[in-house]
């Protein structure tokens, strides 16, 4: 990757580290599901009225929409409801980066180094040690969903670079599209039509503002900014490479989260933190292209188109 793109990396993993304080404001108004609807419905009904089609197949911006929007935030927002603490949400949520690695490898037979897997597997371990120290205050519960949310994640991801789109922030708005009618329907079913009704109309109260302002900076920055980003970067980029770029959302996370609601992170924490920035580092910053051999070149010349 150039350092242009390691600094939009870095970037778009501070962005989505102080988002999960963002949600946690707006989860203390609105139920989960009815919020995942409204989140992309905000962004929806501009797109369709004002962005060009991003030049897509339908399939792929269906599987992006189902694994990044649905599948994501519909699990990471229960586990929020159910007590996951936002520094912890941010860090479960990257087991998306490995998953993510897996599935390309395996679905779009992209070469992971060894050097990669190192680095990989060091901030794993990294995000292991902090999960160690967060494991006696959080319930078994939030944490699973929050892991089907990093496997919806990494779902999206594989679709959104196979879209290739000619506009990646075109893909990204209108993934927007897909969410919002199968998430109402989820929270008709679960949540009931009269708590939606009433989070709906108390949603300009003083009391709402903080829910509002975490609602706002989910749209612009968390999705239309953040996502339109990486969507860019996973389209220029392998996955393996731009993938371990998310495990630097915990640290922004946790100091995120430290910052505003004083959710004070352990000596553990911060040292699996430095793992984690030192696994990302060997994974990315210190990886080479290994030299390519003419056979390298003849099977992928052979290779059938994907």
């Amino acid at each position: 990757m150039p350092p242009r793109d390691r600094l939009l990396a870095v970037l778009v993993a501070l962005l989505w580290g102080v988002n999960f304080v963002a949600i946690h404001f707006s989860l203390e108004h609105y139920p989960p599901f009815f919020l995942v609807a409204l989140r992309f419905l905000v962004l929806a009904i501009p797109t369709v009225l004002f962005v060009p089609w991003p030049g897509v197949k339908l399939r792929w911006l269906l599987g992006y929409g189902l694994g990044f929007g649905i599948l994501q935030f519909a699990f990471l927002y229960a586990g929020m409801a159910a007590g996951m603490p936002p520094g912890l949400a941010s860090l479960v949520l990257q087991a998306s980066a490995p998953f993510t690695v897996v599935i390309a490898a395996l679905w779009l037979r992209e070469r992971l180094t060894v050097v990669q897997g190192v680095g990989i597997a060091v901030a794993v371990a990294g995000l292991g040690i902090i999960a160690a120290e967060r494991a006696g205050v959080s319930a078994l519960l939030p944490v699973i969903l929050t892991l089907f949310g990093a496997l919806g994640w990494a779902f999206g991801n594989i679709c959104s670079r196979q879209a290739n789109p000619t506009s990646p922030l075109g893909l990204t708005l209108w993934m927007s599209v897909v969410p919002p009618i199968p998430m109402l329907a989820l929270s008709l079913v679960f949540e009931g039509p009269e708590r939606i009704w009433t989070s709906l109309v108390t949603s300009f109260t003083p009391e709402a503002l903080p829910a509002l302002l975490g609602l706002a900076y989910t749209v612009l920055l968390g999705t239309v900014a953040g996502s339109g980003i990486w969507v860019t970067l996973m389209k220029r980029n392998p996955s393996s490479r731009v993938a371990p770029f998310s495990m630097l959302v915990p640290v922004a996370g946790f100091t995120s989260a430290w910052l505003v609601l004083g959710e004070v992170p352990s000596p553990g924490e911060l040292l699996g933190g430095a793992v984690v920035i030192a696994g990302v580092f060997v994974a990315t910053v210190a990886w080479r292209p290994r030299r390519r051999l003419p056979a390298d070149l003849v099977a992928e010349e052979q290779a059938p188109a994907r």
